[in-house]
């Protein structure tokens, strides 16, 4: 078939448009992939049968092979560490900004020289100075992965944020690692034993040059309310009528910073020091005996939430491991549809002059 070929500079009139189309229909039918790729990918619309829709052919097969070199991963682009230019918003320093409830198994001492696996929850953040776009996130979970095969500790927690404060360029740090932590305990009188679960937290804070190390812990016990002890027995001394006081499933969060020259203070040591304070710590094994003795450990510790923070507080002050601290009880009221709540605090490291909205939500334990 022969074309006329119009005259440079003139624009081909319709009837050369679909005398030059059709050539390329049918060149399309006989040629390669590749070749009509080589020539323009959007020749292959014009082939019977294929998407017309001028979007390029792409692969869809996972390429198992595919191998990734140094000089193609320098080709990837990294929007998060991108020139300020890219900033979206004021351009403003932040405070916190990482990740959280990132899950991993972690081995840890007890007092008793044993050791337990459990399964931890980090969150791990750091500053961000108002010249940076962002961080890149994964660094933080590779720091933690290059220390979590060691038996866990503060040392290892400061080793993790030691290379994430490198890694990362940044000027302030903090990790706070969540996990249960289960402790054997004895029934009061029938002699059997079970584990109680401890909801506790390790969290390091690097500010300003300055490193803090903090236990948060969450004790959970009965409350009688001693008002309405004396209460129900004036009904029985004066009138005959049986009443009983009302109790209720109560918790602390007893957050406290750790002074390390003063020896380690172990979670052990710590549930202990609430179990002083407030004696009646829900039980685990009960049989009618504990249950009864349960009763009257709550009848010889009738206690108000303002008892609860003032008790917590008198075993810390008198702990020298322990220096700032923060008493948070909520005592959830079977009398009232609302709950009776403190917080004492001790030192500059937890004082603040707002709270959490949700931090009472946040203080109750379901069986």
């Amino acid at each position: 078939m022969n074309i006329h070929t119009p005259v440079v500079g003139t624009t081909p009139d319709r009837d050369e448009a679909e005398a030059a189309l059709d050539v390329l229909r049918q060149w399309a039918k006989g040629a390669s992939e590749t070749e009509i790729l080589e020539l323009d990918p959007s020749v292959a619309g014009l082939v019977p049968g294929s998407d017309a829709s001028g979007y390029p052919a792409f692969s869809r097969v996972y390429p198992e092979g595919f191998a990734v070199d140094d000089g193609y991963k320098s080709t990837l682009p990294d929007l998060q560490n991108g020139p300020s230019s890219l900033i979206r918003g004021a351009k403003q320093q932040i405070q916190h900004v990482g990740i959280s409830n990132f899950r991993l198994p972690i081995r840890f001492h007890t007092r008793d020289a044993g050791d337990l696996m459990l399964e931890a929850s980090v969150t791990g953040t750091v500053s961000l100075e108002a010249d940076k776009k962002g961080i890149n996130m994964s660094r933080i979970m590779r720091s933690f992965y290059r220390h979590a095969e060691e038996t866990f500790s503060f040392e290892v927690i400061e080793a993790a944020l030691d290379d994430y404060i490198t890694d990362l360029e940044s000027f302030d740090a903090r990790i706070q690692m969540r996990f249960s932590f289960p402790m054997k305990v004895e029934s009061l009188r029938s002699g059997l034993s079970g584990y109680q679960y401890y909801d506790i937290a390790l969290e390091l804070v690097e500010q300003d040059g300055v490193r803090k190390k903090i236990m948060h812990l969450d004790y959970v016990y009965s409350s009688t309310c001693p008002c309405s002890l004396e209460l129900s027995e004036h009904a029985r001394a004066t009138r005959g009528q049986l009443a009983t006081p009302h109790s209720q499933r109560s918790v602390a969060r007893v957050s406290v910073e750790i002074d390390t020259d003063a020896g380690c203070l172990w979670f052990e040591d710590l549930i202990d020091a609430c179990r002083r304070a407030v004696p009646t710590e829900t039980q685990v094994m009960v049989k009618r005996e504990d249950e009864q003795a349960f009763a009257e450990l709550n009848a010889a510790n009738p206690i108000f939430v303002e008892d609860a923070a003032r008790l917590f507080c008198q075993q810390l002050q008198s702990d020298v491991r322990v220096g700032d601290f923060r008493v948070v009880a909520s005592h959830q009221e079977s009398l009232h549809s609302h709950d009776a709540v403190s917080v004492l605090v001790e030192g500059d490291t937890f004082a603040s002059e707002s709270i959490d909205p949700k931090l009472f939500n946040t203080l109750f334990h379901v069986g």
